[in-house]
């Protein structure tokens, strides 16, 4: 049986496919099959793909129907029992599956594990992940005492550095198929809440925020976003875990303000306690949406030129 299943949900990336699926077929770790699902693409995404000779590529096409259907189709047709996710636009260091291999042949009793990654917000500007975890150093590979807790800043987790074992995969049921938005959070909340997360300090990942078509592109008000409030109850007993929700709340909330959804954004801001906000985070809450906007762009130009600015540190 392959050691790993490489998911790649595939929507109108032409630009970026390549480059992606190369990165893939460059791994130093070849124990895997490459899994990619169209999801209804208009473009030369497909032909692209089918460009590409290599007999551990295996290309589905079906109608749009969102990226967590993707996902889950994906895994469903997968081989092995390792299920590696990838965005389309993303990017993997030929050590990433090495590494990951490692922390699987390490904790063979645990069923997710990720890696470091970094953010290329612009040409002139790429990140590391920030979180506290990090400080153990560089090469610290580890099991992560509480999830929520590192990932106040930017989530250990997301939909290109993460693995998980397909029977616990299975057993959580998948990207839920009703979110538009916030379907990669549900699914680490619902699995740090059962398990816990093994995670290496290695850099292996990059994510292409330049990336064509991406998510975040798309008018907040006219998606159906996660119900943060799912886990309330869960959160009485983990004052990280509601912390982590406020977090997603205020990041919400911002967005459906930029959307002009007023009544959205009433409701986020009435179910967060903001004593978990630091103080840029409640100075933007009260702005207007015209300044919003207005920082925003602020924001944009500084990270063309190699600066980032966030709320969140």
């Amino acid at each position: 049986m392959l050691r790993f299943s490489v998911i790649i949900p595939l929507y109108n990336k032409e630009k970026d496919i390549f480059n992606t699926l190369t990165s893939v077929l460059k791994q130093t770790f070849s124990d895997f099959e490459i899994i990619i699902i169209d999801d209804g693409s208009t473009d030369a995404s497909v032909e692209i793909v089918k460009a590409i000779k290599d007999n551990r590529i295996k290309l589905f096409e079906k109608i749009n129907e969102g990226v967590s259907s993707a996902r889950n189709l994906g895994v469903d047709k997968s081989t092995s029992e390792h299920i590696a996710f990838l965005d389309a636009d993303d990017f993997w260091y030929p050590n990433h599956l090495e590494n990951l291999n490692v922390l699987i042949e390490t904790f063979p009793k645990h069923v997710w594990f990720a890696s470091s990654y970094e953010k290329k917000h612009s040409h002139k500007l790429t990140t590391s992940m920030e979180s506290p975890i990090l400080n153990n150093g560089k090469n610290w590979h580890g099991v992560v005492d509480d999830f929520f807790k590192y990932s106040f800043i930017e989530s250990l987790t997301n939909s290109s550095n993460v693995v998980f074992r397909k029977y616990f995969f299975e057993f959580l049921r998948g990207f839920n198929i009703l979110y538009t938005h916030g379907e990669d959070t549900d699914l680490w909340i619902r699995a740090a809440l059962k398990e816990k997360l093994i995670f290496s300090n290695k850099i292996t990942v990059r994510q292409n925020l330049l990336g064509s078509n991406r998510s975040t592109h798309v008018i907040n008000s006219k998606r159906h976003n996660l119900n943060l409030n799912n886990f309330e109850e869960e959160a009485k007993e983990n004052i990280y875990l509601k912390k982590y929700l406020d977090l997603n709340r205020y990041s919400q909330a911002i967005k459906f303000k930029l959307a002009n959804d007023k009544v959205s954004f009433t409701e986020h801001i009435n179910n967060l306690d903001k004593k978990n906000l630091n103080k840029k985070q409640r100075f933007l809450l009260k702005q207007s949406r015209v300044s919003l906007k207005t920082l925003l762009a602020f924001k944009t130009t500084f990270e063309k030129f190699g600066l980032r600015l966030s709320a969140f540190k």
